[in-house]
């Protein structure tokens, strides 16, 4: 199980770009943060999640 953002899924074994894929968020809008280290954008096809992993993805909202 991975936790995201509080939840717990079952998708160990999974990159995240391939998680993002499955959600409405902007990938050009968001962070993925792993296990308290920010994952660059050029490496989300490669991280694959493992079970105990603990996932932030946070957006960016613009305004004034």
């Amino acid at each position: 199980m991975v936790k995201i953002n509080g939840k717990e899924l079952n998708i160990a074994g999974k990159t995240v770009a391939e998680y993002l894929a499955t959600t409405n968020y902007d990938p050009k809008r968001i962070a993925v943060e792993r296990n308290g280290e920010i994952v660059p954008k050029a490496q989300y096809g490669e991280t694959v999640l493992v079970d105990g992993d603990s996932i932030e993805v946070v957006s960016f909202v613009g305004g004034g």
